[in-house]
């Protein structure tokens, strides 16, 4: 049977030093920016990133959303949600292959006029455009066992289930996406066990923030928002996790320090918002849902 729903499909502009990675794909005949559809269970920052890998073998740091893209293609919609890309060092490097058999750097003006299709070269002068920024990750810790299943005394011992834990390993595709390097977490188990996986895949320290947990906040939330104001003075990447009932609070505190509307949405577990900073300001927020 033939399949009829919307396509979703993720992508970026890649850049090294000054140049723009474009390819040819064979089937389409086409010059084309690396990306690729979603793999069932797969978020669009999860995909822009294994495509970029698979296509280019360069490794990639995502910086600002760009435009998305919707298109029609055989009559079904296909959105493409793209970032502003540059390569870092890790790739296994690139091999031709029947999905890709040529890749080029080149300098902009070539790449926007060997680009197949128009909507292409505006996303490439829309990345150069783009300034370099630093995220930072605000997250709500993954699943925990339920209260009501939980045989401990103390909440804060409550642990994550295996669905969590399933959870927390996928974070590690989206934090590393945003290549964060500082992490941050409530000192309740299910938050630190939530950035764990990912803080020992880069070999960082966890920074146990007890006044960012529920019980912290409740007890000092002024000296919480002056906790968060330390955090956001370090201006390298970095993730904070924390609590449902705390998160509304932290996001305004942050959004009105960094000069934007906090996102109006309730997070998943594992859900995220990225704020891109650049001079003390955010110049896009983003909500990624595992």
């Amino acid at each position: 049977m033939a399949k009829t729903g919307p396509i979703r499909a993720a992508g970026v502009v890649l850049l090294r030093e000054g140049l723009v990675c474009v390819l040819h794909r064979p089937r389409q005949d086409d010059w084309s920016l690396p990306k690729g559809k979603l793999d069932p269970g797969e978020n669009e920052v999860e995909a822009a990133r294994r495509e970029t890998i698979e296509e280019t073998g360069s490794d990639v740091e995502l910086g600002l959303p760009l435009t998305t893209q919707a298109y029609q293609v055989d009559g079904r919609p296909k959105t493409v949600h793209y970032w502003v890309g540059r390569e870092r060092s890790g790739g296994p490097g690139f091999t031709p292959n029947k999905e890709i058999d040529d890749l080029r750097w080149v300098a902009p003006e070539h790449a926007t006029a060997m680009l197949t299709y128009p909507r292409d070269a505006d996303l490439v002068r829309e990345a150069l455009a783009a300034p370099l920024t630093t995220p930072l990750v605000v997250v709500r810790h993954t699943e925990a066992v339920r209260r009501s299943a939980f045989r401990g005394r103390v909440d804060k011992d409550r642990p994550l289930s295996q669905e969590g834990q399933e959870q927390a390993r996928r974070l590690i595709g989206v934090l590393g996406a945003f290549d964060v390097r500082k992490v941050y977490s409530s000192d309740a188990l299910r938050c630190l066990d939530t950035v764990r996986p990912y803080a020992h895949t880069v070999h960082a320290p966890v920074a146990h923030e007890p006044l960012l947990s529920e019980e912290g906040f409740d007890n000092a939330p002024a000296a919480a928002f002056t906790r968060l104001d330390q955090i956001l003075g370090d201006w390298h990447p970095a993730v904070i996790c924390s609590h449902r009932p705390v998160l509304p609070a932290l996001l305004e505190h942050l959004a009105g320090r960094l000069g934007v509307v906090a996102p109006q949405v309730e997070l998943p577990t594992g859900g995220a918002v990225v704020f891109h900073r650049l001079d003390r300001k955010a110049l896009a927020v983003e909500v990624v849902r595992l």
